[in-house]
């Protein structure tokens, strides 16, 4: 019988139906061409789609040039962009899978290279640029000191992420997320680690919120109303007296009422020296404490392998859906194989029928 596995039962949100609850999570490829994305974002991409998965979302995307963390990220900064992703998100539609895209802006964290052409931050004659932040700290030894954002700054900023949220609409996205989260730039705002202003954006746990809900506010009342849209929050810093679960929760709540449909409940990424203790699920205690406290969709992710330990998440209200970053790099075909170890009959692409029993 169909959908006796809670993994592979359907979920509607606004006007948006997923056939099951495994989403790919945005992993970044930095692979760009200026922004646009290329032939490996359309076969790393569509590859994912043909697996099963009920969405995909597109790696983190600049809202800005600045707010690139390496010259390889992509970008949805300019309208001469969007014809370059909507080839991908057309396939991924063909496959019965939902396009996803989440925009963001790496703050202090950007001006980077490429990782496997060294993370230091990047040279002036490497193409440098002047990264910005809530507070002129930087982020690590051997990073630059990041300029302070004007109150002005803010405003416009929170004006592009409009704008690229209407950009990725067009574009042919069906899902928004909006990237709040590992140490970028929205989430220096909410940590006291890197937000030392004394103005309305700084100080209270109100203040240093304000900008992510201006933000959630602003992309809800300017895209579709069937459009679904996602945070990405670390819900703590692993860090004493720093940002944590409790104050992702009270974010959690204002973000439900500003309209935001699912939180995607990550950690870390403020502090280089955090002590993360990372191992299989461990992140699925903030999805299902949020899921309970704030009442809003949650999305576990982290160190999530096998079918078994996703169908528990689902099936125990940990999370609502489930977020794969490495073990879709290593098995594209995941789902696939998941819905046959729980017995769950899904359809397969035509052409790859001939391998499903």
């Amino acid at each position: 019988m169909k959908n006796m596995s809670k993994l592979f039962s359907p979920l509607k949100i606004r006007g948006v139906e997923f056939k099951n609850r495994i989403f790919v999570s945005p992993m970044c490829q930095y692979s760009s061409d200026n922004g646009k994305p290329t032939d490996w974002h359309l076969v790393h991409l569509g590859s994912r789609a043909v697996g099963g998965v009920a969405c995909v979302i597109m790696e983190a995307t600049a809202v800005s040039t600045e707010g690139r963390i390496s010259p390889g990220d992509l970008g949805m900064w300019d309208d001469s962009l969007v014809p370059f992703f909507k080839r991908i998100t057309d396939f991924i539609k063909s496959q019965n899978a939902v396009p996803g895209i989440q925009l963001a802006h790496s703050g202090r964290k950007g001006s980077t290279y490429i990782p496997w052409e060294g993370e230091d931050a990047l040279k002036k004659e490497d193409g440098a640029w002047q990264t910005i932040a809530p507070s002129p700290i930087p982020f690590d030894k051997g990073y630059p000191t990041p300029i302070e954002m004007t109150v002005n700054d803010i405003k416009v900023l929170r004006e592009k992420f409009v704008k690229s949220a209407q950009r990725s609409v067009e574009a042919g996205f069906q899902t928004i997320e909006l990237h709040m989260a590992h140490g970028y730039l929205v989430h220096q705002f909410l940590s006291p680690l890197s937000n030392e202003r004394t103005d309305n954006y700084g100080g209270s746990l109100e203040n240093r919120t304000r900008f992510a809900i201006e933000i959630a506010r602003e992309v809800r009342n300017n895209i579709p109303r069937d459009i679904p849209l996602f945070v990405r929050l670390s819900c703590t810093d692993w860090v004493e007296n720093a940002w944590d679960i409790e104050d992702t929760v009270y974010l959690a709540k204002s973000l439900k009422s500003v309209g935001v449909d699912l939180i995607d409940c990550s950690s870390g990424g403020s502090a280089p020296d955090a002590t993360i203790p990372a191992g299989v699920g461990y992140q699925i205690p903030f999805s299902e404490q949020i899921k309970r406290e704030a009442e809003i969709l949650t999305g576990g992710v982290g160190i999530i392998v096998s079918p078994e330990q996703a169908e528990t998440i689902i099936r125990t209200n940990q999370a609502d859906i489930v977020l794969l970053g490495r073990e879709m790099l290593r098995n594209p075909y995941w789902a696939l194989n998941a819905a046959k170890i729980l017995r769950e009959d899904i359809e397969w692409p035509k052409q790859y029928v001939r391998a499903k029993y």
